[in-house]
């Protein structure tokens, strides 16, 4: 077992709106179980989120077939509203995401303690699916 950092990646997308509303729409589970998935065969059946630093969060992710699914879910180290979270996952990595304004958008920024279990690749690539989801349902608004 390798006692090396773990790889973190960065995902990033700009949403086309204030970032009151980027915000909103990352963070209210009302919205969340609109575009948590990172793939159209995939949805989200609910979101819980108490969030605030110390706070819990979960979300369900399952396959629609009924085939797969699990619980994404962690603890609030640091929320700055409408600028800054910070969280700790189930299995202890950590996972950051930073909102800035560019000039009429929002900049979302997020980094992530990658897993030892998927390749790389498939972790960027699906970190990025939902946050491309995200980005089409927020602006969809």
């Amino acid at each position: 077992m390798s006692t090396s950092a773990k790889t973190v990646l960065t995902v990033q997308t700009t949403v086309n709106a204030p970032v009151e509303k980027a915000w909103d729409s990352f963070t209210n589970p009302d919205h969340i179980i609109k575009w948590n998935q990172a793939s159209p065969d995939w949805h989200c059946p609910w979101s819980k989120n108490d969030l605030r630093a110390g706070g819990a969060f979960s979300t369900r992710m399952e396959a629609k077939d009924g085939s797969f699914g699990f619980d994404f879910g962690g603890i609030y180290d640091a929320v700055d509203k409408n600028k800054y979270i910070e969280y700790t996952m189930g299995d202890g990595r950590k996972v950051t995401v930073t909102f800035t304004t560019e000039g009429e958008a929002s900049k979302v920024l997020e980094t992530f303690e990658a897993e030892d279990t998927n390749p790389i690749e498939m972790q960027q690539g699906g970190w990025q699916s939902i946050m491309d989801s995200y980005k089409n349902y927020s602006e969809a608004l």
